[in-house]
């Protein structure tokens, strides 16, 4: 596809500001018409009528989705940019079938993801948000921490960000086990990590970190039997996606005690409901799908949306996943 005057450039819904709030998005002024909603759109029927006339869509956060539905509702759409990594806030296969290209992000934002899950670590190890509890309920409570340093952390995914979650870890003397769907000695090397079976791992582990993209077969690759598997008192970071990890059987092995505790920024559902079970769990830090949400982060993931719609325009597609 080709820009002209009457390309409509749609960022549905921007809030916060992340296209709107980008010098990078006054590029994009020369390939069409560019229109971002300051807001959220309220449903379904809001996204299609926002993007009626769209050729583009800019995805601006992974809350709103594109269900085949919406899709198909939308016949001048060409192309989804998401500003994410993951894409499974798109239904690829009605993507494919209507002739919508999706792109999405390389692994510009791993540092500043890994740092959030980096960070959450140590919050779940040194049981910040326990003692922030107890001493605002005035309690003066005493817990053991969790000491990382000579520690093993297991490393599941060694994309951009699990390769980067490795260098951090390995920076404060913590030895890394990994595992992947495609493991090799030379890039076992190139990341210092040993790859095991994902089994082994969970057993070796003192912290495991999700780092996977969410596929079929990633989808609740951690339940009930591989949180049995872990060590009594392992601590658990999913960075990945939410349904990567069954959230009912992280409640209950919280709950049972045999987790020492979770870090977790993604959910099977989001927004998170007030009543969700997670929530009431002790030794949890819980952070709003916001690992990116840096300055740095949101730059990145405009500029690399803007560059993805330009390549599309100037027929040279990158980063396409369908």
């Amino acid at each position: 596809m080709s820009a002209t005057d009457t390309t409509r450039i749609v960022a549905p819904g921007d809030h916060p500001a992340l296209i709107g709030g980008s010098a990078h998005a006054a590029r994009l002024d020369a390939y069409g018409h560019v229109v971002v909603h300051g807001d959220m759109p309220a449903d379904d029927h809001d996204k299609v009528a926002r993007c009626a006339q769209a050729d583009i869509i800019i995805n601006s956060w992974g809350i709103t989705k594109w269900p085949g539905d919406v899709i198909r509702r939308l016949p001048k759409l060409r192309l989804i940019a998401t500003c994410s990594i993951g894409t499974d806030m798109v239904d690829l296969d009605a993507a494919r079938e209507c002739g919508v290209v999706v792109c999405s992000q390389p692994g510009d934002t791993a540092p500043v993801v890994a740092e959030h899950m980096f960070g959450l670590m140590f919050a779940v190890a040194k049981r910040a948000a326990f003692y922030t509890s107890e001493l605002r309920a005035g309690r003066w409570t005493k817990i053991d921490n969790v000491m990382l340093q000579g520690k093993t952390l297991g490393v599941i995914g060694t994309g951009a960000t699990g390769a980067e979650m490795a260098r951090l870890a390995r920076a404060i003397g913590m030895r890394v086990v990994a595992w992947t769907f495609h493991p090799s000695e030379e890039r076992a090397g190139r990341l210092g990590v040993e790859y095991v079976e994902l089994d082994e791992l969970l057993r070796l582990s003192d912290v495991v970190s999700a780092h996977v993209k969410l596929t079929d077969d990633s989808f609740y690759m951690i339940g009930e039997r591989e949180f049995a598997l872990m060590k009594s008192g392992a601590l658990f970071l999913n960075g990945a996606r939410g349904a990567v990890a069954d959230t009912a059987a992280l409640v209950a092995a919280l709950d049972s005690g045999h987790l020492g505790g979770a870090g977790v920024d993604v959910y099977e559902r989001e927004p998170l409901p007030a009543d969700h079970p997670l929530l009431a769990c002790e030794q949890v830090v819980l952070t709003t799908h916001c690992a990116d949400l840096t300055p740095e982060g949101a730059a990145y993931l405009s500029k690399g949306a803007v560059e993805n719609v330009i390549a599309f325009l100037e027929g040279r597609p990158r980063n396409v996943v369908t």
